[in-house]
């Protein structure tokens, strides 16, 4: 109640000063950009005549509109720049009135693409009312690297141990071009490293989505947005690259994008090769019950990784008339990997003297593909922007996984005493079908009216095959052989308002979602049947209100609320085991709840450049990994953990150090406090991380450019682990050879320091530690190339409806 009351008090002040703004004289310049269409993306800048510096540039919309605010009367001049057309510079004149300026009609050159040469650049991070967005193109040494990666050397991001995103210390949904990858933990790992960097286009980071957005994810999404054209013609780019580490891989994409009359196709491509290793320590000391060590369980794992990752989207917009656009949309990936894992486990005395061996050869063949269909359809109702827009979806995921785990034990010294073989066959499939509506609506008042509907619909079917062989006899494992299905069916609502009064911008939501699920453990001979159900109905508010303190919005104040929920993945619902090795299985769990998060910011920004901010979030029933050790067998499982409190203080800034130099610095300092029924009692745990981010940027002469980056992590407790602090350090180099031409070279991790390492606590009688070096330290060679004429203006549809479903799946 209380944070409600200050919530409130915030609301009334920020609209108080905004009425007293408002009453102020300050001027609006509009106007719009066309071609033979509307210009969408040309940038519009405002001189002052006696001068050359820019007072403002904006960027026109789908309707090649713009509109500069807030400004002083006197004698000004336009001028609007758009690739593939000529500069247009405008006559002085005289503003004392709001102006609406006469149609700026921009000549197209007929240049293609390689003739013409850039020197502007996006700048790395750019922010607005919902959402901080970071251009990857600006991040060069994000070449020839994974999705991954870049989200790895992204200011605001953190990546932990098992493959967990975060915003701020809260854990992140991943979506694609507004899509959920459906995938967590080591899944979604290994699907981010099958992708290759140079399809990305920009990283939205939304830490409380506005309302159009499905609700789920506690710390909010990052959204990552793959390359398109908005250009006419034939034109696209091919990016190839060689990776060296200890072993070598590649990745390579090529995009493209032609209209012909009233069809405009375009697509991306990518193939990488896989080829990394894991080598991993794991320590498990055994304690009695006065803390003294009777026993230790010392495993190294080192594996390889091998394969190939073929990904593809390709699709086709048909603009029926001026006003009215069908799509359609297909993706699809397919990766094929063989994993190869030799494992040493060493059990020793309270002397530390070896008692007995265990020797692994386990091998696993991994089949993951996924298919996605979107039809799409748009109509603009007015030059007002009016519109409607509508998404039909089906998404299919197909894995198999082929196990194989051959364990040897010896004793001191001999021929070994039992040999045990375990082979597994794991099929799944996911199938989500979903479909939603939106309909936006300007009032003359100013308000801009959102709202929408949404119903989706999954299936999933796992089936696990287990035989275990002893002394050449092969029988059934039937406590680790299971089937299991499960149907979710959600319905969602929502409105969302948007209104610019002057100095102050306010917009505010509120969804509805509705969830019915059914969940059935099939049963076998030794087990039975089991199902659940679960229908449970949330109310989720979004706000966001950004006043600027001067009329030239030199430094702005921002606050931000959002209420969030985050569901089980799929399989983690699932109660049967699935073995890791002879000594470490992972289950799931039927009775997981969902989880409820409310999370405030408040921010102030300093000329757009530096961001400080101060964010709180409270987490109730949140689910979070948990480690059981029961006759000295790993068990991790997700669990409903507690509630967990995540405060965090930030700041994002770019110094331009010299006219050659520029350093971009992200910084951060979060507690993490929870609070738990554990295995073994009361969970308290709270500790304060640090988090560093620096990024600095040299132009060395002409069409040379080099980076430093790299960051620093210190030690992070959360629930079990305190995981140890770790850093890392990349170079890179970019040389432009034509406007069209680009070639990088980048070596990542340069003191092979980024090492995953950690303690695991409240573990009954039992302390663990673990250690992971992984093929970090790599070379990077890549080579950049866009070919194709440019004509600007073409309407692209990102959206679809299967988004939240699609996060919650497991490859």
């Amino acid at each position: 109640m209380m944070k409600l009351r200050i919530i409130t008090l915030l609301v009334a002040w920020l609209i108080t000063i905004s009425n007293f703004a408002v009453a102020q004289n300050r001027l609006t310049l509009s106007g719009q950009v066309i071609s033979n269409i509307p210009l969408d993306g040309a940038a519009v800048s405002l001189y002052k005549t006696a001068d050359s510096i820019p007072v403002q540039t904006v960027i026109t919309d789908s309707k090649g509109a713009f509109s500069l605010a807030h400004l002083k009367p006197g004698t000004y001049r336009v001028a609007v720049m758009m690739i593939g057309h000529s500069v247009y510079k405008g006559d002085s004149f005289q503003l004392n009135v709001n102006m609406v300026l006469p149609v700026i009609r921009l000549q197209q050159t007929g240049l293609a693409l390689q003739e013409v040469r850039v020197s502007s650049q996006k700048p790395l991070i750019e922010k607005k009312i919902d959402r901080t967005v970071i251009n990857v193109d600006a991040m060069i040494s994000s070449a020839g690297s994974t999705v991954y990666e870049v989200l790895e050397k992204s200011p605001g991001i953190m990546i932990d141990q098992s493959g967990g995103v975060s915003l701020k210390g809260k854990g992140a949904v991943i979506f694609i071009d507004d899509k959920p990858a459906n995938l967590s933990g080591a899944d979604l790992e290994s699907y981010l490293k099958s992708l290759p960097s140079s399809i990305v286009d920009q990283i939205e980071l939304m830490t409380n989505p506005p309302a159009r957005y499905d609700a789920a994810g506690s710390g909010g999404i990052v959204n990552i947005r793959t390359k398109k054209s908005k250009l006419k013609g034939f034109n696209g780019g091919v990016n190839l690259s060689y990776v060296q580490g200890k072993y070598a891989r590649t990745n390579n994409s090529l995009n493209f994008n032609y209209r012909y009359n009233k069809v405009n196709l375009f697509g991306n491509f990518g193939y990488a090769v896989i080829n990394n290793y894991s080598d991993l320590n794991i320590n498990r000391h055994f304690e009695n019950v006065n803390g003294e060590v009777v026993s230790n369980f010392l495993q190294n794992s080192f594996s390889r990784t091998t394969g190939q990752s073929y990904t593809s989207k390709v699709g086709m917009d048909y603009y029926f008339s001026e006003k009215t656009t069908f799509g359609i949309g297909l993706t699809g990936l397919y990766r094929p990997t063989k994993q190869k894992m030799f494992v040493e486990s060493i059990f020793t005395n309270a002397q530390n003297l070896m008692d007995s061996t265990v020797l692994a050869d386990n091998r696993e063949q991994n089949k993951f593909k996924n298919i996605g269909f979107n039809l799409n359809y748009r109509h603009l109702y007015d030059k007002n922007g009016r519109e409607l827009t509508a998404d039909i979806d089906y998404v299919n995921y197909k894995t198999r996984n082929d196990q194989s785990f051959d364990n040897n034990s010896y004793p001191k010294d001999g021929l070994p005493i039992n040999n045990y073989l375990l082979s597994g066959s794991l099929p799944a499939g996911i199938n989500i079908y979903s479909a939603k509506i939106d309909y936006s609506h300007p009032l003359k008042s100013g308000v801009k009216l959102e709202t929408g509907l949404k119903t989706s619909y999954t299936q999933t079917g796992n089936t696990a095959d287990y035989f275990y062989t002893v002394n050449q006899v092969t029988k059934p494992d039937y406590n680790k052989t299971n089937h299991f299905l499960y149907k979710e069916h959600i319905n969602a609502a929502y409105v969302n308002a948007n209104k610019d009064f002057n100095q102050l911008t306010l917009q505010a939501g509120l969804r509805l979602e509705n969830t019915v699920s059914n969940g059935h453990q099939l049963g076998n001979t030794q087990k039975t049947d089991s199902t659940f159900k679960r229908n449970y109905t949330g109310l989720f508010p979004t706000l966001f209100l950004q006043y600027k303190l001067d009329t030239a919005g030199t430094n702005l104040l921002s606050m931000d609320y959002g209420r969030r929920i985050e569901r089980p993945y799929y399989q983690d619902l699932n109660p049967f085991l699935s073995p890791i090795d002879k000594f470490t299985y992972y289950t799931g769990n039927p009775f997981l709840k969902p989880s409820y998060t409310n999370s405030i910011e408040l921010s102030h920004t300093y000329k757009g450049k530096f961001t400080t901010s101060l964010s709180y979030g409270k987490s109730i029933d949140q689910v979070n990994e948990t480690i059981e050790i029961v006759d000295g067998i790993y068990y991790s499982r997700p669990g409903n953990i507690g509630n967990a409190t995540v405060k965090s203080l930030s700041f994002d800034g770019s110094f331009d150090l010299a006219s050659r130099f520029n350093f971009h610095f992200y910084g951060q300092v979060t507690n993490i406090h929870t609070v738990s029924a554990f295995y073994n009692g009361q969970l308290d745990t709270k500790g304060t991380f640090v988090y560093l981010k620096p990024i600095l940027q040299f132009k060395a002469g002409k069409d040379w450019t080099i980076q430093l980056d790299g960051y620093y992590q210190s030690k992070v407790t959360n629930v079990q682990f305190v995981a140890g602090q770790r850093n890392r350090m990349n170079v890179a180099i970019a040389k432009k050879l034509s406007a069209s031409t680009t070639v990088k070279l980048v070596v990542n991790d340069v003191f092979h320091s980024f090492v995953n390492s950690g303690v695991i606590n409240n573990l009954a009688l039992t302390r663990a530690d673990y250690h992971n070096v992984i093929d970090s330290r790599t070379g990077v060679l890549s080579l950049s190339y866009r070919f194709g004429k440019t004509i600007s203006n073409l309407r692209k549809h990102d959206g679809n409806g299967a988004e939240s479903e699609q996060k919650r799946v497991k490859d």
